[in-house]
């Protein structure tokens, strides 16, 4: 079974092609980072252009690197939600349009839980149940899995994700873009105690804020720049990283705790983060919980992670219809309960 996956939910234009769920025949990621870099975020209408002059060379190229005919797809899955809509339409129109002349299935999946499903392109994917913090630039969220298709949302941010208040205090700091990376490298210069930023928690349920966080940097340097003795950067960026990650380690463990799971899983962009990767390692080995997460290269968006969702989806018979549509915001987003 060979599963064509599009991915065009942000800024990265993804293609791939996986054989029998995990096996990655080949793959095109086209990166956009230097053409937003100027503006410090991503331009949606800029973004959803360069898809369209993207997105047909990258299938070419795909097809070409793993030697194969576009007959030889047997399904064509496509990320149709959450994330910038014009983006969205730009895969979702391209998958159709395959899917309709090469008269094959079409398979809509969710771009986050195509995020978590990266880990099962590992030689080992996680066991079932586990609990899955999938963080990135627009979500952050906590994932109960107890099998293929049976997933609950039981937590989720309930104003900024993490990797949106990673993106603004590198601004903040004059650090640049993307932010994440950027804080991660000058954070390990930095003496992450030099600022005790707060830590937001909420007693009895497993959900995020940043928000507050985000504001507290910004009065901090508002407040140095008035006295005129601004700490280094290096101090403020490591500071504010280990104030996210304090609040990413702890609630996933938690809940982790209060369902009686023992492996925990991670997932999205912000899992590329070293510090983070870090500390979830060692605290999920002092209290004995399996950890599993995906390698760099498949945290951040890419197709790969689509096509394999798509092919579990695919085998269970879960096909959608040329009517498929797009939306931009998660359809869990702030609900508790069962996901698609």
């Amino acid at each position: 079974m060979i599963v064509l996956g599009i991915e065009t939910s942000c800024d990265e234009t993804g293609v791939a092609l996986v054989q029998d769920r995990t096996q990655v025949l080949a793959e095109v990621v086209c990166s956009q980072i230097d053409l937003h870099a100027r503006f410090g975020g991503v331009v949606p209408e800029v973004a959803s252009r360069r898809h369209l002059e993207l997105i047909n060379p990258a299938i070419q190229e795909t097809f070409a690197l793993a030697g194969l005919p576009f007959s030889a797809i047997d399904a064509v899955a496509v990320s149709n939600g959450p994330g910038l809509i014009g983006s969205l339409l730009v895969g979702v129109a391209s998958a159709k349009a395959l899917a309709a002349a090469w008269d094959k299935p079409l398979i809509g999946v969710d771009h986050l839980k195509s995020h978590v499903y990266a880990n099962f392109l590992e030689p080992e994917p996680p066991p079932f149940p586990f609990v899955c913090l999938v963080v990135s630039g627009g979500h952050t969220s906590l994932v109960m899995a107890r099998d293929h298709g049976d997933w609950e949302l039981i937590g989720s941010t309930r104003d900024d994700a993490a990797g949106e208040a990673f993106d603004k205090v590198a601004r903040l700091l004059d650090l640049g873009y993307p932010g994440g990376p950027a804080i991660d490298k000058a954070a390990k210069q930095g003496d992450p105690a030099a600022v005790p930023f707060p830590r937001s928690y909420f007693e009895g349920t497993h959900d995020f804020s940043f928000s507050g966080l985000k504001t507290a940097v910004l009065r901090c340097v508002e407040g140095y720049e008035r006295n005129g003795d601004l700490p280094p950067v290096e101090d403020l960026a490591a500071s504010f990283q280990d104030a996210v990650v304090d609040v990413l380690v702890e609630t996933p463990l938690r809940a982790c705790h209060d369902l009686g799971v023992t492996t925990l899983v991670a997932a999205g962009g912000v899992a590329a983060n070293s510090r983070l990767r870090e500390r979830l390692t060692e605290a999920c080995r002092q209290h004995s919980v399996g950890f599993r997460l995906p390698p760099f290269k498949y945290c951040t968006d890419n197709a790969a992670m689509v096509a394999c969702h798509g092919s579990f989806r695919f085998e269970r018979g879960e096909v959608d219809s040329l009517d498929l549509d797009t939306y931009a915001v998660s359809a869990y987003k702030g609900q508790r309960g069962k996901a698609r």
